[in-house]
């Protein structure tokens, strides 16, 4: 999709862009790894008419792989923590979840 002007810098990683009124519904803030320079090519541009943006555009991580499980000891129990590596993520943005949640989906 786009190109999109850069109004602004966010921080040191993170930019809002000028987004056409049909996208008002997406947050206009992204981060610099969601970016790419744009070279020109006008066969690579996505029309935006017909398409519909819903208004939950949310989506549920879906875990792929277990890589490690650590026992945090408090005072009088313990919890289990699972790290998780979610699909469309690399290893490093792998997370550590309560062993209990993971269990649940």
């Amino acid at each position: 999709m786009g190109p999109y002007y850069i109004l602004r810098r966010v921080g040191n990683v993170s930019y809002v862009l000028d987004l056409p009124n049909v996208l008002a519904s997406v947050h206009p803030i992204f981060h610099v790894s969601m970016l790419k320079k744009c070279v020109g090519d006008p066969t690579s541009i996505v029309s935006l008419e017909g398409l519909g943006v819903k208004e939950n555009i949310s989506y549920e991580e879906v875990s792929v792989e277990i890589l490690d499980r650590q026992v945090k000891k408090l005072r009088n129990k313990e919890i289990a923590y699972v790290k998780v590596l979610w699909r469309n993520h690399l290893v490093e943005g792998a997370t550590y979840e309560a062993g209990a949640n993971m269990m649940s989906r």
